[in-house]
């Protein structure tokens, strides 16, 4: 955990609500302060949690919880005493769902000590008579109103609540008051990461959404697993974001058989088209969803895009989930960035600071498109941390050297998942070792990482190099694409491949105004009333100061323009009389030619004078990238 001292003055602006920024800084702990001049440690050891027992962790507390839908937190004791004869109940968090019209809905996640306790408290459950529907035994469950308790106080639950409200995301005013009383830009970096990353609850619910999945699946499918993957998983994700999960309907499928056995199932012949097959799967999968799982809807088959994905939201977790199959490299790309989380304590903040920053200039967008995703962001990122004098971050095929030297610690079976192109990736990822084997000799603070990713993205030549982080250089661009960063796992596809011509030069504009922001608006440089740093680089005038049209004019020109004559109050002035005569020859000589072809035409003078005036109000004018980027986006 990266602890921040500073013996510096403090001005009066960071007097300001400085004890809730130190707590936010500084988590309580039982152990003695740190010193000033203690530094963190700026590298992981090698006892530190890999990807896949994070996994297993997450795995198993879900497998130990249940969901209760109750009236208000204040339901929480009856309903702790009410649980408590199935089992020790271990921990227990709220949240809330806005509602549409009938209040909000209130929802407490238990976690027992055992998977037997939960279940017996899940078994003990009852239809009700008075809510018709599909009768389906789950995990989510709701609390109905019991016989009135007897005179008797009933005595305080062992374990309180440990959150209370704990899905929903700061405010903006908040999060600014917080930013602004910071001491520095490395505090306020800390900070941003530290209130807006995915947290515990947030975690524990889309992990009740893979079980719930899997759960549903495994009565005819016994070896169906729900691999989640994605900013959910990697350590880079925020409040409120996307569920992704990958459904594989038979893990063991590349274990090798037991030939002592003489029984073996009858299968269902598959479509030899492998696309066809996964588009008909999902389909069913979709109609499963939506016909018999509790909490889920607004189901939404997205069939024929490149990744066939079906998309649905779950109104229990307020969360928005989406489901493919057979994509093996969505995992083995979400554990390598958990790796890359875990080699150093700086990368998944300055990550977050420079997401928000492009979110908050326009530069990334819900909605598919010509921008650039928050995933080629993060590569842009982890690229610019490995090409330092003092690299923060290997290359992956340093990785795959440092695993090949370090032979893993445990013999522990681990899950193998997809075979084919990324095969390779699981030769170093799989190897607890890899976690330690890199310490970084960079002490840069996180002010001076964001400062110069600044300035070597304004300074990139996109329109002739590549982004490698197999090689953490650069490279020739095998095409004409805008912006291109090989995709680590398949080398030969562009992770930013949907990026354009546009997008890229807004992106360059971007950063180098980021870079003066961040130098003009210093703590010191202001008033102590004005935003500084991250304040003043996220503010909502960002967005209008530059925009595409700065750069990219309309490329159709007014005849009319040219030729007209100048009015006679402002007239030209020419230095040599030759020009003058030659200027006024060609006007007359021009004009000569549009009157006789405005008259041969049949048609009024008016309307061809000028030659193409009448473009100007033709659809061409405003078409072509930067209107379709606006369309869509606005």
């Amino acid at each position: 955990m990266l602890h921040i001292y500073r013996t510096t003055a403090r001005s009066k602006r960071a007097l300001i609500g400085y004890g809730h920024i130190r707590q936010i800084l500084v988590p309580p702990t039982g152990r003695q302060q740190r010193s000033p001049l203690c530094w963190p440690i700026r590298h992981c050891s090698a006892n530190v949690r890999t990807f896949d027992t994070m996994l297993s962790t997450r795995r198993a507390e879900a497998r130990k919880s249940i969901l209760v839908q109750v009236s208000s937190e204040r339901s929480y004791n009856e309903l702790y005493h009410y649980c408590s004869q199935f089992g020790t109940i271990q921990s227990s968090h709220h949240y809330r769902v806005d509602g549409d019209g009938d209040g909000d809905c209130h929802y407490i996640l238990l976690e027992f000590g055992s998977s037997a306790e939960a279940d017996a408290a899940m078994q003990s459950g009852v239809f009700s008579t008075e809510r018709p529907g599909v009768r389906a035994r789950s995990i989510f469950l709701w609390f109905r109103t019991g016989p009135k308790p007897k005179l008797i106080a009933q005595e305080e639950p062992k374990r309180s609540l440990s959150l209370i409200d704990g899905t929903q995301p700061i405010q903006e005013a908040e999060l600014n008051g917080l930013l602004t009383a910071a001491e520095s830009i490395d505090d306020q970096v800390t900070v941003l990461h530290r209130v807006t990353k995915l947290n515990d609850l947030g975690k524990r619910l889309r992990f009740l959404a893979v079980r719930q999945l899997e759960s549903s699946l495994q009565g005819m499918f016994p070896q169906a697993v729900a691999h989640p993957f994605g900013s959910s998983v990697n350590g880079y994700g925020r409040m409120g974001c996307d569920l992704d999960v990958i459904m594989d309907l038979d893990s063991r499928s590349g274990e090798p058989p037991d030939r002592t056995s003489r029984l073996v199932y009858h299968t269902k012949a598959t479509n030899p088209n492998e696309r066809t097959q996964v588009q008909r799967q999902l389909e069913s999968i979709g109609d499963v969803l939506q016909l018999f799982l509790p909490g889920v809807n607004s189901v939404r088959r997205i069939l024929k895009a490149r990744v066939p994905i079906v998309k649905y939201h779950h109104e229990h977790l307020d969360l928005e989930i989406d489901l493919t199959m057979n994509n093996t490299a969505g995992v083995y790309m979400s554990e390598l960035l958990y790796l890359f989380g875990q080699l150093d304590a700086r990368v998944r903040p300055l990550t977050f600071c420079v997401r928000r920053w492009a979110q908050s200039v326009g530069l990334t967008n819900q909605t598919p498109g010509y921008w650039i995703t928050n995933f080629s962001l993060t590569m842009l990122v982890m690229y610019f941390l490995q090409q330092l004098a003092r690299p923060v971050l290997p290359s992956i095929n340093r990785l795959i050297q440092l695993s090949a030297s370090c032979p893993p610690q445990s013999s522990a079976p681990v899950t193998r998942f997809g075979e084919g192109e990324t095969e390779w990736a699981y030769t170093f990822l799989k190897n607890p070792s890899i976690y330690g084997s890199f310490r970084s000799e960079n002490e840069a603070t996180l002010e001076q990482l964001l400062v110069q990713f600044f300035e070597f993205y304004s300074q990139f030549d996109f329109s002739q190099r590549a982004i490698s982080l197999n090689l953490g250089s650069t490279i020739l661009k095998p095409d004409h694409s805008p912006m291109y960063i090989v995709n680590p796992l398949e080398t030969v596809l562009n992770v930013s491949k949907n990026v354009n011509l546009e997008e890229t030069e807004l992106f360059r504009m971007q950063v180098r105004n980021a870079v003066w922001l961040l130098e003009a608006h210093g703590k010191e440089t202001g008033a102590p009333t004005e935003p500084w740093g991250l304040v003043s680089l996220f503010g909502p005038k960002q967005q209008e100061r530059i925009t595409p049209q700065m750069f990219f004019t309309k490329r159709l020109l007014n005849v009319k323009d040219i030729f007209d004559e100048v009015p006679a109050d402002a007239p030209t002035q020419y230095r040599n009389p030759a020009v003058k005569s030659q200027v006024a020859a060609i006007q007359r000589a021009t004009k000569a030619e549009l009157h006789k072809l405005g008259a041969g035409g049949g048609g009024g003078s008016n309307n061809r004078t000028g030659g193409v005036e009448p473009r100007t109000s033709s659809p061409m004018e405003g078409t072509g990238v930067k209107l379709k980027r606006n369309t869509k986006r606005r």
